[in-house]
């Protein structure tokens, strides 16, 4: 078996769950590393779309952030951003959207605004963006996040995306039609929402991670499914694309800050 990192299995496992027929809102960071990989193997017809309008984009490097210019140079075409939510995202022409996050519950609620309490917070985030509208209005939402106590938490203490809420059928209470979090992949295992409460549970384990793991690392007591899989090691290929984008992207992102020095 080929060596693998935990944050390589996490985006390799994250890429597979993408296929050729998404249209897919991709949040900067662990989603936007994914839907790359995705891009490069097992999803090459993928369409892959930005916040700030970009339509169709083929980064040869991962951007830093939503508005750069490599997203622009390699889309299809690029709209505003009202367009880009209000035709494209309430439209509902968007499959999937990938999120990650500072915190989540186990109902698959979001927090990237604030630690501890709003008005005296121990940590100020960067905030939502359009993370409360990509989890509400694509046809279903993946979450990406490294599975420990500080970031998997009993109670969030700002709900900045909503998930599940409070679980069951609390989303089509609100009148909500789309699917919410169906998969939340971490660097340990990977968490599907149970059919009934919608309380996260473990669905596959990564290789040699043991149940004891998984349950040290989160913050409330978590359930482990009835069939519990083991998610299959990432290809010498997978592993080849990977490194090799986040070798690009390490060398473009050095050579710009020396320029701008």
């Amino acid at each position: 078996m080929t060596h693998f990192t935990p944050t390589e299995m996490m985006t390799v496992a994250a890429a597979r769950a993408l296929s050729n027929d998404d249209v897919c809102f991709v949040g900067i960071g662990a989603p936007s590393a994914a839907c790359n990989v995705a891009r490069l193997t097992n999803a090459p017809d993928i369409t892959l779309i930005y916040e700030s309008g970009t339509v169709g984009t083929k980064p040869d490097v991962l951007p830093l952030s939503i508005g750069d210019g490599e997203l622009c140079d390699t889309a299809l075409f690029t709209v505003s951003v009202p367009e880009m939510f209000r035709y494209w995202l309430q439209g509902g022409r968007i499959t999937t959207g990938f999120l990650g996050g500072a915190q989540i519950d186990r109902f698959a609620n979001l927090n990237t605004t604030v630690v501890g309490p709003y008005d005296h917070p121990k940590v100020r985030l960067p905030g939502g963006g359009g993370a409360p509208e990509i989890a509400s209005n694509c046809g279903r939402i993946f979450i990406t996040m490294a599975l420990t106590k500080r970031g998997f938490v009993q109670r969030l203490p700002f709900v900045t995306s909503m998930g599940h809420g409070e679980g069951g059928n609390h989303r089509e209470r609100l009148g909500l039609t789309t699917s919410g979090p169906t998969r939340v992949i971490t660097d340990l295992c990977i968490l599907g929402p149970d059919p009934e409460t919608k309380e996260l549970t473990v669905v596959s384990t990564h290789p040699g991670v043991a149940r004891d793991q998984i349950a040290g690392n989160c913050g409330w007591p978590i359930k482990f499914a009835e069939t519990v899989i083991e998610t299959p090691a990432p290809t010498e290929t997978e592993l080849v694309v990977l490194r090799d984008i986040n070798a690009r992207t390490k060398k473009a992102h050095k050579a710009a800050g020396k320029e701008a020095a």
